[in-house]
Order: structure tokens, then sequence, then C-alpha cells
């Protein structure tokens, strides 16, 4: 008998999440998890206002690159990723251009807005970036945990600079945090957005850990009831702008959930049942498995040092995408796991009055029954339409063909 080897099979590299000028931002949202990284980057021997040099700019690229996957995705983030000034992402691309022959590169940037110009715009314009603003909403909602070091608001310039990206046709998406005092106010959110000229939304619920009190959870985060309810309305407002079984508008969760009623990979990793398939790189270099969990513990090493590919599939990232598959027994029994598979990790421990389940758990115990036969019915429609559709194509094309 003959001896089988079975290799453990490889995570392919193909996105980073890059964090140019670390946590380091031009405003002082006051909900922001990665503000409290200055303290812990200011400990290291690199303040965390610095900036990733240069050399840490091509060999990352390089290195990234360098692999035998076909795409590859960059995605800037921050802090303020737009601190690093526009001079820094011509660099950037010039070290794609040299070292992504042969090869589909795509780069996506997280934004606040407050330093984006026409020029930025074209830029991005340009070079296919997609943009995700951060925007919250109308002016009392954007402007009620979102403002400048000074205190003062930043909706204005949020949205002039919305509307001006979308004038040019940037691919821009709605990044909308939900928090306890937004989730109060879901038409008015979703009807706003939609006037702004935004088409993909994706709303973002915080829970964050009191730093007054480390056993609750913050002030301003979104209790699972109100987020439960905030997504029962969203999905009516959702629906009702399906035209023809296809949705006019994006929202990224909706769109995640549609992927499972298809019987496809859900995008998203807090719908999968593992995740840890992408790597954090700070603007030292340093590598981490996650960028909520930017931390001693979940430091892999550093890209100037070590292969991203090989950390990708160390043993570390593997325990800390595993983690997610660990489940208390009442999830694995949920008749909703399928969609959830548990949540993201860090809801889960977020708020410390119990680690073991997700705090938005209950959340989807109120949207799933409520939206679950709708969605049926939507997946439905959308299939038939596309069956509809291909039989256009392929009758046009047999026309066409008996015509020559």
């Amino acid at each position: 008998m003959g001896i089988v080897c079975l290799m453990e099979r490889k995570i392919p590299f193909s996105y980073a999440l890059i964090k140019p000028s670390g946590p380091d931002c031009n405003m002082a949202c006051e909900y922001c998890f990665y503000y409290e990284k200055q303290e812990y980057f200011d400990k290291g021997s690199t303040p965390a206002k610095s900036r990733m040099s240069d050399e840490v700019l091509e060999t990352m690229i390089k290195k990234c690159l360098s692999g035998h996957v076909r795409q590859f995705g960059f995605g800037w983030q921050g802090g303020e990723p737009t601190l690093m000034g526009l001079d820094f992402y011509k660099k950037a691309m010039a070290y794609q251009e040299q070292y992504g022959k042969g090869k589909d590169v795509s780069n996506g940037i997280q934004t606040n807005g407050i330093l984006i110009t026409e020029e930025w715009a074209d830029f991005f314009l340009k070079y296919n970036f997609l943009v995700g603003l951060s925007l919250d909403g109308p002016e009392h909602i954007h402007d009620h945990y979102r403002f400048m070091a000074g205190g003062q608001g930043s909706h204005a310039k949020v949205e002039e600079t919305a509307r001006m990206l979308l004038g040019k046709d940037v691919q821009v998406n709605a990044l909308t945090v939900i928090n306890d005092y937004s989730a109060q106010y879901p038409e008015e959110i979703y009807r706003y957005l939609r006037e702004v000229g935004f088409d993909y939304l994706q709303f973002i619920p915080c829970v964050e850990t009191n730093p007054e009190n480390q056993r609750e959870a913050a002030p301003y985060s979104l209790s699972a009831k109100a987020y439960g309810e905030f997504l029962c309305k969203i999905f009516d407002l959702w629906e009702a702008d399906f035209v023809d079984g296809y949705a006019t508008t994006s929202v990224r969760l909706f769109d995640t959930f549609s992927h499972v009623y298809l019987g496809m990979t859900p995008p998203e990793c807090m719908a999968q049942r593992t995740c840890g398939n992408y790597l954090v790189v700070e603007h030292t270099g340093d590598i981490y498995s996650c960028d909520f969990f930017v931390e001693d513990a979940w430091h892999l090493g550093n890209l100037m040092a070590d292969d991203p590919q090989e950390l990708l599939n160390s043993r570390r990232q593997r325990l800390f995408g595993d983690m997610k598959a660990k489940l208390a027994p009442k999830c694995v029994k949920c008749e909703w796991l399928t969609f959830c598979r548990g949540g993201c990790i860090k809801d889960r421990i977020r708020d410390p009055q119990d680690k073991r389940f997700n705090h938005f758990c209950e959340s989807y115990k109120i949207f799933f029954p409520y939206a679950h036969e709708r969605f049926l019915k939507l997946m439905q429609g959308f299939q038939e339409r596309q069956e509809r559709d291909r039989q256009k194509v392929s009758g046009k094309a047999s026309e066409k063909t008996r015509g020559n």
C-alpha cells in the first residue's frame, strides 16, 4: 500500500490592508477604535505620528506582488491615510506598475474626506480607486460623534467631498457607523445617502469597550436590539428599491447574506466559518493578523525581514483565524448560524459581559425571522431574472449567427 502525503493547502496572499500613517488622524471621532493605537506605537521605537518610509513602501509592494496570484488588492486605511499626501500614492502606483506586470492590481482607500481635493479625485479616477467615504448621515447624525480635533463638526466638508467624487464618477461607497444615536434614524440615514447619490452603502455596527469601565461596552455602543430593529427598517427600504428582480441599491451586509442564500461564499469574513485571509501592514512594516487586533499577541513579523506569504500561512495566523470557528453550544444549534457564523471575533470581545457570544447575536435573531421569507423570494426572483436575461442574450446571438 502506497503512502499518501496530504499537504496542507496554503492560503494565497492576495490582499493587504495598509496603515501608511498608522493611527494618526486629523479628526477626533469619539467612537474610533484605532485612536488608542497611538499609545501602542508610542511605546515602541517609532512614534505613532511617523509615516511609512519610501523603503518600506517599495519593499511592501514588491513582496506583495511577487507571489503567484494573478490578482492582488491593496487597501489603504488609517487613521487617515490621506495624511501621507498625494505624492506618496503616486509613488505607490509607480511601484505597482514596476512590480505588478502581468497582474490585475486593485486599490481601495478609506478616508474621512477632509483632505480630498479635485486633484485627489482625478487621481482616484485615473487609477480606478474604490473610495470608502466615512459619512454617518445628515448633519445632526454625522456630527454627533464625528468631529475635528478642535470639536467642530465635519459634515459640511464631507458631504461636499462626497458630491464632488460622485460628480467625477469616482467609485465611492458610503461607510456609515451605526451607534446608539444614529440607530434611531434608519429611514433618514438611508434616504439622505441615496439623495447625495450613493448606490453602495455599508452600515458598520459600533461596539467598543468602555475605557472608563473595562467590564462593559462603551456608552456610544449600539445595543443588539437597536441594531436588529435598524436592520429590519433598512431591509424594507432596500427591498423597495428592487426593480425587475435586481437591487438598485447595494447594502454590503445584505449583499453578503445574498451570497449565502444563493449558495455562494460570502465576501465578508464575518459571515465565513474562519477568518485571517489577509494581513495588516502598519506604517512601521510590522504585520498583524487583523486591523481589529493590532497588538502584541497577533504581531506576526515585519515585512522588511519576513515573507508575507509565509506569515499569512503561519501557525499563529491559523490560530487566529480558527478562533472564529470556536462557537458556544447555543451558536452551533442556532438556525441562523449559516448566515452569521458567530459574527466578527471583535464583536465577541468588545463587550466584556459575555465573551462567548457575538454582541449582535440577538440582532440577527430579530432580523432573520423578519426578513427570511422575503429574502428567499428576492433571491428566487433574482435568479429567474438572470436566467431570462441569459436566454435573451443567447437568442440574440443565435439570430445574429443565422443572419450571417
